[in-house]
Formats: C-alpha cells, sequence, structure tokens
C-alpha cells in the first residue's frame, strides 16, 4: 500500500506507543487525525509537535467513550479530510493490581468498568462510526493494539501488572479484529497489535514498574525470551508493517512481546531413550 498522503486515524497519540505511531506516520507522509481528551501534561506535547497548520494534521479533545463525541469526530474528519485510510485503535485504560490493588477498594469505585469501557467498547464504537468513511477507499487499514493480558490474564509474573477488567477486555478484542476482517474485507484489512511489556505501557517509565521491587521485575525479564522491554518505537515499526508491507495479511494477530508469553517453560533436556 502507498502511504504518502493517506489520512490516518491515531488513538492514544498524546503518550507512549500512540505518540511513537503518530511521528512514525507523521515522517512517512500522512495526514494524521489525533484526538486527545485528558493526560493534559502530554497533551502539550502532542500540540507542540503536530498543531498549527504546517503539518496539516487535526487535533480534537474527544471523550472516545461517548458515542456522541466519536460521531462528532468521524464528522469533523469528514470535513477536513474528505475521507479517512487508516485506523490506529490505540485506546486503553488499565489498572494495576500493584498499583490500585484490589476493585473492592473505594477509591477503585468505577475502575473495573473504566477498563472496559475504554480498552475495549471505545474500540468498538470508533471502528463502527469509522466504518464508513474506510469503505469510501478501494484499500484501507484497521490496526487493533491489544495486550497479552488478554491471553495470561493475572497470572504468573505479570499479574502484578494486568488486572483482570483489562485483561477481559483485552480478550474480546481478539474476537473483534476476527470480526472486522471479515466485516471489512476485501477493501479493508485488519490486523492485530498484541504488546507485552513495552517501556511507557507496562514497562519501565510507568508508575507500576517503579512500584515492583527488584526481584518482581527479574522475574519479568527473566519470563521474558529476549530479557529485557519494548520500546514505543519497535511498536510503531510494526504498525507501519502492517499498513504498508502486510498487503496479503488481514484477521491477524502479530505478537510483540519478546517472548513473554513463550517464557517460564522451556524445553527439556533430551532423554536417551530405551531402544
Amino acid at each position: 500500500m502507498h502511504i504518502a498522503g493517506k489520512r490516518a486515524l491515531v488513538l492514544g497519540a498524546s503518550r507512549g506507543v500512540g505518540l511513537a505511531v503518530a511521528r512514525m506516520l507523521a515522517g512517512q507522509g500522512l495526514q494524521l487525525i489525533l484526538p486527545w481528551f485528558d493526560w493534559p501534561e502530554s497533551v502539550s506535547v502532542l500540540e507542540e509537535e503536530f498543531g498549527g497548520t504546517q503539518g496539516g494534521h487535526l487535533l480534537m479533545r474527544v471523550d472516545l467513550r461517548q458515542a456522541d463525541e466519536v460521531a462528532g469526530l468521524m464528522i469533523a474528519i469528514d470535513g477536513s479530510f474528505g475521507g479517512l485510510d487508516i485506523l490506529i485503535n490505540n485506546i486503553e485504560r488499565g489498572g494495576m493490581p500493584i498499583l490500585h490493588g484490589d476493585y473492592e477498594r473505594e477509591v477503585n469505585s468505577g475502575q473495573w468498568q473504566l477498563e472496559i469501557d475504554t480498552t475495549l467498547h471505545a474500540k468498538w464504537m470508533v471502528f463502527t462510526q469509522a466504518l464508513p468513511l474506510l469503505r469510501r477507499n478501494p484499500e484501507a487499514v484497521v490496526v487493533n493494539v491489544s495486550s497479552i493480558a488478554g491471553i495470561i490474564g493475572r497470572s504468573g509474573p505479570a499479574g502484578l501488572l494486568f488486572n483482570d477488567g483489562y485483561a477481559a477486555a483485552n480478550r474480546g478484542v481478539a474476537s473483534l479484529t476476527e470480526t472486522w476482517a471479515r466485516l471489512g474485507a476485501p477493501s479493508i484489512r485488519v490486523n492485530e497489535i498484541m504488546l507485552g511489556l513495552i517501556d511507557s505501557r507496562h514497562g519501565p517509565g510507568t508508575r507500576g514498574w517503579a512500584l515492583l521491587t527488584e526481584h518482581q521485575r527479574h522475574d519479568l525479564l527473566r519470563h521474558t525470551l529476549l530479557q529485557r522491554t519494548g520500546t514505543p518505537e519497535e511498536v510503531a515499526q510494526a504498525v507501519l508493517f502492517l499498513i504498508r508491507d502486510a498487503d496479503f495479511l488481514t484477521g491477524t494477530v502479530l505478537r510483540i512481546d519478546g517472548g513473554y508469553i513463550l517464557g517460564g517453560e522451556y524445553p527439556a533436556e533430551m532423554p536417551e531413550g530405551v531402544l
């Protein structure tokens, strides 16, 4: 897919992975739509890099959990750009057990629903309302961004970082990816990037990681085959691959976890046998 000049809606672009993706795509000559809502300290960076008229990007405050605000975003995209070619569905809110503790704590009132609404329902609303814009094109791309929490839940060393609601929501994303790939074919490719421990997401640079003991961090890295965390820039490279180079790929999950899912269990030494 030739991507220069394409129009891309990038969710979560004010921080971490989303910001790295926005920078990558801007460098490839795409026009970006970058909704933001909270994290005001991060929004200033977004506005400094992508605001103004020079880049031709659209920044807009939108609560992506609200259907009417998502509808307003699509109207703005259509009015400003006349359509949409790419959706990077990167929105989530995850509670870390090491940070938030149990859902029954008073301070966590509404936390479960927040994780479901943001990580799963908002993705569904954005895709559903973006679909008419995407359908106008002979080729369009959707990339859902999810987490290995959908596979492992609150278990093993990463159970300190992945809470139940967040894990359940990410399990649901896989179902949406497959449904949307069928729905969008043949003109819309829909794939998913499933993330492990990524800096600024569930690795260094988060409050939860800072709360872990040295031993707990060691256990997480030892469980990861490559024995390190990933970077937002590595995720952005994978997003670029799915958009630009993966024309025969749809309904697929690309796992970027450094081998975390495969860690913890290693092949046993081959026995000598008795024959």
